[in-house]
């Protein structure tokens, strides 16, 4: 009786955590962030695009807002994306993807700017939980990039 319910106390937290984690509302105050001025995490699960990243920025032919329309539509044709705040036409958009299978979330915000005739881009994907991501916010960043065309 004891095991249980210990048991079924234990599964139930559990299916708590795993409902939050799902659930949990990304708040653009926290998450829309310019990648050229934002703060690392630090952590290992973070990728930069950026001057001073760990990629440098990359300058597209086209306006900001064509880029970033570009960009916004290879994003949106991904599964589990939504856009949390910003859009093309600001230069400033932050997306949110969630894992398939746990729903981990996380945020990825991209900047456009005018540069030499053409649109400097910077993307910053992070993960909101963990400390380690085996690779998924490079590996993403890199899938959008090579989706561009470049």
């Amino acid at each position: 009786m004891i095991k249980t319910t210990l048991f079924v106390v234990t599964a139930g937290v559990v299916v708590a955590g795993l409902g939050y984690i799902r659930l949990a509302p990304m708040e653009a105050e926290a998450w829309h962030l310019d990648p050229t001025t934002a703060t690392r995490t630090g952590k290992p699960n973070d990728y930069l695009v950026a001057d001073g990243g760990d990629r440098p920025a990359i300058v597209l032919p086209g306006t900001p807002e064509a880029v970033l329309n570009r960009l916004d539509a290879v994003a949106m044709a991904e599964a589990g994306v939504t856009r949390l705040a910003g859009s093309p036409a600001e230069g400033l958009v932050t997306y949110v993807q969630r894992t398939r299978l746990m729903g981990y979330p996380d945020a990825i915000s991209v900047s456009a700017v005018p540069d030499d005739g053409g649109a400097r881009l910077s993307i910053y994907s992070r993960s909101r939980y963990g400390q380690a991501d085996l690779g998924v916010n490079k590996a993403r960043v890199e899938r959008w990039l090579a989706a561009l065309d470049l």
